[in-house]
């Protein structure tokens, strides 16, 4: 049996291999001629370009994992199938049970390394991408509107809640177009800060941020009945105490791709306790949490690929069928996302469908192709 395991995993781990490898030249060259358009700006070289496509690499290989895996193990399997070789191990004594186990160890495997990349690797390389990114373009806009952060915070004169907007952001730690809005228990505004740079505390002075070129605003009438105007200070440095995690604030102004599944998790657990909507982040927790798991799916997908006879079909067939069954994973991954977050199903039940759907599908298949071919 080590000989059957070794056999098996080492031809499709290097079709897995190959596979990869041809998807990233691709997603790489899309990439670099992407990068080279901005060639000049701010003494931008083609070192940059190539080094900003470079390190969008980890997330593309991410993503492919599952289509790499699917198609890698067809074309190996397949190929054994076409060659007699699978048929000689099956009566060698590799029944069906014993192969889906084998394949399953393999698929654990994969998905134990797409785990390390999609925690670990690619955040890493996203972030150090849109970090370098920012550097030439000055600054990081985010959307339209900005970022949006509330925190609710008791003080001597009650309960205060603010809504704190950054415009753009440099780095995790450097926010600029920073307004804060603080509002009493009723809804009323009490005070308004608007800062072009603001700086996120770290250590321990992780409850605070340093905020540059502060404008104060302050409502008095809001709190008293007595009128009076609006009192206004222009400050050159303000220290705004805040109970904000610096990882949050960080999540919120960088994109989606730089979060690992525990980001994701705190994000969505502080966009709950603020009453904010959170069902998009659930729902992108789930899905990180279980994409691992798609490999081993994959793996499934394609056994019956190895009791489909000869003459069935070519290789080339039987790749092509990988390739439709990829995108078709791919696509209806992404559609139970947005429906789930339409329809507002249970975060990890939008997440799970499809890799349960397809894991039916393939054992049902893998059951008729047994017990009848």
């Amino acid at each position: 049996m080590k000989t059957i395991r070794r056999l098996l995993y080492r031809d499709i781990t290097a079709s897995v291999l190959f596979v990869a490898l041809a998807f990233l030249s691709l997603f790489y060259f899309f990439d670099l001629v992407d990068e080279l358009e901005g060639l000049g700006t701010r003494g931008r070289t083609v070192w940059h370009a190539a080094l900003a496509a470079l390190l969008e690499l980890p997330e593309h290989l991410y993503d492919l994992a599952p289509i790499a895996v699917l198609i890698g193990t067809i074309f190996s399997l397949a190929r054994l199938a076409q060659t007699s070789e699978f048929t000689i191990l099956r009566t060698g004594g590799l029944g069906p049970g014993r192969a889906l186990g084998l394949l399953a160890v393999l698929g654990l495997a994969f998905g134990l390394i797409t785990f390390v990349l999609g925690d670990f690797v690619a955040p890493a390389a996203k972030r150090q991408g849109v970090l370098l990114k920012a550097k030439f373009a000055g600054d990081l806009r985010i959307g339209g509107a900005g970022a949006w952060l509330k925190e609710r915070r008791a003080t001597p004169q009650g309960e205060r809640n603010f809504s704190v907007n950054v415009a753009a952001t440099s780095g995790g730690a450097r926010l600029l177009g920073v307004r804060i809005f603080e509002f009493d228990a009723d809804g009323a505004l009490l005070s308004q800060i608007e800062a072009g740079e603001g700086r996120v505390g770290e250590g321990s002075a992780s409850g605070q941020w340093t905020l540059s070129d502060a404008r104060l605003a302050q409502w008095p009438a809001a709190r008293s009945a007595t009128a009076a105007p609006v009192q206004i200070s222009v400050l050159p440095t303000l220290v705004w105490p805040t109970t904000l995690d610096p990882r949050v604030v960080a999540a919120a102004v960088l994109p989606v791709g730089t979060m690992t599944t525990m980001e994701l998790w705190r994000y969505s657990t502080h966009l709950s306790d603020q009453e904010q909507a959170s069902q998009d982040h659930r729902i992108r927790f789930w899905h990180k949490a279980l994409y691992p798991l798609a490999c081993l799916v994959m793996v499934a997908l394609a056994l019956p690929f190895a009791y489909l006879h000869a003459r069935a079909g070519s290789v080339s067939y039987k790749v092509f069928g990988g390739i439709m069954l990829g995108i078709s994973f791919v696509l209806l991954n992404k559609l139970a996302g947005h429906i789930g977050l339409l329809r507002g199903w249970t975060p990890w039940i939008a997440a799970a469908a499809p890799s349960m759907a397809y894991l039916l599908l393939s054992m049902a298949a893998f059951a008729w192709l047994v017990r009848y071919r």
